[in-house]
């Protein structure tokens, strides 16, 4: 239960980024927000093209230096010292942003609290992968997913409160509400325990165990046990690790631990993500009013949240690569079905619908598979002693791919421009079918296996698709067994 709250703590504080991020392009529309920091056009006011751009990417700039500074900052501070300061900072920032007297302070403000969002990206998911057992390591690695959809929920909710309001507050009470979160979850932190993980890679062996003690149920005995396990596998990885630095992601074993990370992240972005979340601008063509629109935005993350939810059941019972591949592939087809759709008369309103109707489909399963599998996968294939280092890679071309996703797609769809409508999905509806292939051929099954277990089949070069029936029996001669053929790979 220790581990539950102090990690539900560490992914709350992630919805302030989706709560501005959503809302940051709406205010560019407000009235208000274009009198207090646009410039005079015509008989209104607008913002200048170039600090639309910054204001936009200021955000995701943060997150990307904050994503690169944990690896380190975790690595020698630990989890709990850092989320206090990552916890007290952005008290401060977020006063930046609700003041801002100018476009150039509002653009500084986004950009130190991206530094804190980017912070608490890492410290998430692989703080519960460090404290929960094994068979409970998938749920709360996948929760993260949840936590994002509950800020689109937030940003939705407040955008439909918002949409007529004209006074200063329709941009400023968005930046207010992050003043929620900071100080409820500071103070759950300090009942948290620090990472045994961590504590062993720094030698506090006594620690680490006082740490498990506080995991454990009342009464535990294997504590000693347990903690000799830890040492053990901290010792594998300094044998096939020599250092831990971010070059060490890209060597050796780690190398395909870093492309699996990476590519499980990017993935949310290449199979259709961004153009998904176009639905409501199809229903605005098939005839549904902006007003009913934005509502149906809360339907959307309804749809997200409940595929997020049984998304659990799925990974109590299959595994973690069944999931991913088998949901990868449901998307690729669903994706090719809109373009198919779009070739219908632009005039045919049924056809709008059904490709809106269509994208809700897709974003349901995406949400049961895709989007909360890549947390899961990603915190368990990179090693304990790189994981920071590995997730902050892994994240960045997540939000490097998703800046470029966001700057073509309104290229494709604009009438202006590319005019392409529904028949962009089949560009990425190709996009997602070349990952399932990489998918179905680099991705290996990871579900039930200790991290020891994990470094030995990764050391060995174990095929992605071999991973499920290989035995490992790492404390004695550490040996790796291929059980349907019972081949011997020794050390």
């Amino acid at each position: 239960m220790s581990a539950f709250d102090s990690s539900e703590g560490i992914y709350l504080a992630g919805r302030n980024r989706k709560v501005v991020c959503s809302l940051l392009g709406n205010f560019f529309g407000y009235p208000s927000f274009q009198k207090r920091y646009g410039q005079q056009f015509g008989d209104g006011y607008q913002l200048a093209p170039r600090w639309q751009a910054a204001l936009s990417n200021s955000t995701t700039l943060g997150v990307v230096l904050g994503l690169l500074a944990t690896g380190w900052l975790v690595d020698m501070f630990g989890f709990k010292r850092v989320s206090y300061v990552s916890y007290t900072f952005p008290v401060g920032f977020i006063f930046i942003t609700f003041f801002a007297p100018s476009m150039s302070v509002l653009l500084t403000g986004e950009l130190l609290c991206g530094l804190c969002w980017g912070v608490f990206n890492i410290l998430g998911p692989t703080y519960a992968s460090e404290v929960m057992p094994v068979v409970l390591r998938g749920y709360l690695t996948s929760y993260v997913n949840l936590c994002w959809v509950i800020g689109q929920f937030i940003a939705a909710g407040v955008l439909n409160g918002l949409i007529h309001r004209t006074d200063q507050w329709a941009y400023r009470l968005p930046f207010a509400i992050q003043w929620i979160w900071p100080l409820p979850l500071l103070v759950a932190t300090v009942f948290a325990p620090e990472s045994p993980w961590w504590l062993v890679r720094k030698g506090r062996i006594a620690e680490a165990e006082h740490s498990l003690a506080r995991l454990a149920k009342r009464g535990a005995t294997d504590l000693k046990a347990n903690v000799a396990l830890l040492v053990h596998t901290d010792n594998l990885e300094k044998e096939i690790e020599t250092c831990s630095t971010y070059m060490d992601c890209f060597k050796g074993p780690d190398r395909r631990r870093t492309e699996i990370c990476s590519m499980v992240f990017g993935i949310q972005i290449y199979c259709g993500l961004n153009f998904a979340q176009y639905c409501t601008y199809f229903m605005e063509q098939a005839g549904l009013n902006t007003a009913d629109a934005y509502k149906m935005s809360l339907g959307y993350n309804g749809l997200a949240f409940v595929g997020t939810v049984l998304s659990w059941f799925l990974i109590g019972t299959m595994g973690r690569r069944t999931i991913y591949v088998g949901g990868l592939g449901i998307l690729t087809v669903l994706m090719f079905l809109i373009g198919f759709v779009s070739l219908a008369a632009s005039a045919n309103k049924a056809a709008m619908w059904a490709q809106s109707a269509l994208m809700l489909v897709w974003i349901f399963f995406y949400d049961l598979t895709v989007g909360p599998l890549a947390y899961t996968i990603a915190s368990e294939t990179s090693s304990t002693r790189l994981r920071d280092k590995t997730l902050a890679i892994g994240r960045n071309l997540e939000n490097v791919s998703a800046i470029v996703a966001g700057t073509i797609l309104p290229y494709m769809l604009n009438p202006g421009s590319g005019d392409w409508k529904g028949k962009t999905a089949f560009f990425w509806g190709g996009l997602s079918l070349l990952c399932f292939v990489w998918a179905y051929f680099r991705l290996p099954e990871c579900k039930g296996r200790t991290y020891e277990e994990l470094d030995l089949l990764f050391a060995k070069e174990v095929p992605a698709r071999k991973f499920k029936g290989y035995l490992v029996n790492a404390y004695s001669a550490d040996e790796v067994t291929l059980s349907t053929e019972v081949a011997k790979v020794q050390k």
